[in-house]
């Protein structure tokens, strides 16, 4: 009877290490800045949405209001994050990244871009072509990744 494939040795295996790489990657840049996960993506997204609502927030993070007011609490007490009230309503709060916040976020898309390089080297242009040429091929006929 032969022996079950080790999943690093299985195509969809090598496929998941690479996913795992490039994860790690990810993690380590935020690690060394002592955010969370969370925290880190909640400092993107008011980049790129400034003024955001707590209930947006709690929206795209898929979390209850308290959980976001607990994250924006650590974040305010970093000085990362500021949360302003407007139009002289007390109970609708918009969030901003702060500065500070915002010069620490920095970087992560091009600290991405450097990790595909790194996980890419082996190959040269026309190996970079057909490989992704393959995934598209495969993932093609998959539905697309979803958030819930």
């Amino acid at each position: 009877m032969d022996e079950p494939e080790s999943p690093l040795t299985t195509s969809l295996g090598l496929v998941r290490w690479i996913g795992w790489a490039q994860m790690k990657a990810g993690e380590d840049w935020i690690r060394e800045r002592e955010l969370s996960h969370p925290q880190a993506f909640v400092l993107g997204y008011l980049e790129k949405n400034p003024g955001t609502s707590q209930r947006d927030i709690a929206q795209v993070t898929r979390t209850s209001a308290a959980s976001v007011s607990s994250l924006l609490q650590g974040l305010e007490r970093r000085e990362l994050v500021e949360r302003r009230t407007e139009d002289g309503n007390e109970r609708t709060k918009r969030v901003y990244a702060t500065p500070v916040g915002a010069e620490l976020i920095a970087g992560f898309e091009e600290a991405m871009t450097a990790a595909d390089e790194t996980i890419l080297a082996p190959l040269n242009a026309t190996e970079r072509d057909t490989l992704h040429s393959l995934l598209a091929k495969i993932t093609s006929v998959l539905p697309p990744p979803s958030r819930s």
